[in-house]
């Protein structure tokens, strides 16, 4: 499978750790209080893709009406955090919900192909019935997240480094008191969090998918400066969405 190109511009010789869950200390005491960075990682708005239940994976399809609505929502809330960066997939609809959180914040999005979907390989395109009708057994196990069974598809490990690397570059960026915001996809993002707080990979069964444009909140306020889950599946008013795929 061909490699991803890679935004040498973003590497930095203090690159941390892959998995991400032990940071370089940022936080300065001040008066007893510490202040904390912040990463929210979003999942982009809904596709017809989505909304069909369609493996999308490297496909590059729009926001369909109601994803540009999400996105719209969505904007003023993530916003409200004032972030001070704002990093994106480079795929055409986590670039289109990106746009919206740049007119929202006057942040200048940066484009990074490390944040995309699992490459689907040769599903790419069908629809979960339509998957699970042809290949059951396969099917099966990719509904367990077994992802590496899919033909010419990628495995979790490989996810996981790229998305976790491009994760960690942007808080690693961050001082004290600033927040950053990452937009990419659900099934990448599910396994990733699982990730960067440390989990073992097996805890990503326990968690939902992001709706679209849901998002996880993380800081660096853990023991030891480790990562902690703050929010998971945040949403605007009335665009929660049942698919976590894509």
């Amino acid at each position: 499978m061909a490699r991803l190109p890679r935004d040498r511009a973003a590497r930095r010789r203090d690159q941390p750790r892959r998995d991400g869950r032990r940071l370089r200390r940022h936080g300065r005491h001040r008066r007893g209080v510490t202040a904390h960075r912040t990463l929210v990682l979003v999942r982009h708005g809904r596709t017809a893709w989505n909304a069909e239940q369609r493996a999308q994976g490297h496909s590059d399809v729009p926001l369909d009406e109601v994803g540009h609505r999400q996105a719209a929502a969505l904007a003023p809330a993530i916003a409200a955090l004032s972030p001070v960066s704002l990093r994106t997939s480079d795929l055409t609809r986590a670039r289109q919900t990106a746009a919206y959180l740049a007119e929202a914040t006057g942040l200048v999005p940066v484009e990074d192909p490390r944040l995309r979907e699992y490459d689907l390989g040769l599903r790419t395109g069908m629809t979960m019935p339509e998957y699970a009708e042809a290949f059951p057994d396969e099917y099966a196990a990719f509904r367990q997240g077994r992802y590496e069974v899919v033909p010419g598809g990628e495995s979790t490990a490989e996810v996981v480094a790229r998305v976790c690397e491009a994760a960690c570059e942007s808080f690693e960026a961050l001082t004290p008191g600033e927040c950053g915001v990452v937009v990419a996809h659900g099934a990448a993002l599910k396994v990733s969090v699982v990730s960067l707080l440390g989990w073992d990979e097996s805890q990503a069964a326990t968690l939902q998918g992001l709706d679209n444009c849901g998002w996880v909140v993380l800081d660096d306020s853990g023991h030891d400066w480790r990562l902690r889950l703050v929010a998971y599946n945040r949403t605007a008013p009335d665009f929660a969405s049942p698919s976590p795929i894509g």
